[in-house]
């Protein structure tokens, strides 16, 4: 069996991606990291401080040393400090938003980002901007930040969190061209509105970051020698 990490913030996003593990190559084993302080502590500071980015690397090291054939982190706070773990460890170590925002950047030009920290809100902008240049696109970002449902989620209520994101969704989308959710936690509001309400395309990182990851284990199964 090959095994891959999974780093992650939020220990209520587990089941999720347990969920669209099942869409991985039959021979792989999935292990998971949690450490919810990195993104306490990220939103604290209002950035990746170099404690966080050291803790970061420090699981990514550890996933590597346990022999896993890749990780994935889920969570896009902590985006920036994966890419400096990437660059320490010989397997592929991925940030779960990247895709999201490569498909995001070719879906229009004006391109909507909801959050609800700015922890969060500030990685994905800069990676949006990143993946443009690459792609050579022109894009206009729209950054919303929607802390009031943070609060009320981080006081257990998660109906007022999905009614604001809600709400959010569907202003924002009379503004722009396609939309980014910046947390994965956000998601399940989309399929909570009614059919056709978002004329725009909704983009979030869950399926599409593991997506990429099946595509790179089954690259590196045909790679392997007989």
């Amino acid at each position: 069996m090959r095994r891959v990490v999974l780093v992650h913030t939020v220990a209520g996003l587990v089941p999720v991606f347990q969920d669209l593990a099942k869409g991985l190559p039959g021979d792989v084993k999935v292990s998971n990291i949690v450490d919810e302080s990195l993104l306490e502590d990220a939103i604290g500071a209002g950035a990746l401080t170099p404690s966080v980015n050291r803790r970061v690397v420090d699981h990514v090291l550890s996933a590597a040393d346990s022999g896993a054939v890749a990780v994935l982190a889920t969570c896009s706070s902590i985006g920036p400090a994966v890419e400096i773990a990437s660059q320490l460890v010989g397997v592929p170590v991925l940030r779960v938003d990247e895709p999201m925002a490569s498909t995001a950047v070719e879906s229009g030009r004006r391109i909507g980002v909801l959050a609800t920290v700015p922890s969060t809100l500030n990685p994905t902008v800069d990676l949006l901007r990143r993946c443009a240049r690459s792609l050579e696109k022109d894009v206009e970002l729209v950054p919303v930040l929607k802390d009031e449902a943070f609060t009320a989620i981080r006081s257990g209520d998660g109906a007022r969190h999905d009614e604001l994101i809600g709400e959010a969704l569907l202003q924002l989308a009379l503004q722009v061209d396609a939309i980014v959710l910046a947390q994965a936690s956000m998601a399940r509001v989309v399929a909570t509105l009614e059919p056709g309400a978002l004329s725009v395309p909704v983009f979030s990182s869950p399926s599409s970051g593991m997506a990429r990851l099946a595509s790179v284990l089954a690259e590196a199964a045909v790679a392997a020698p007989a």
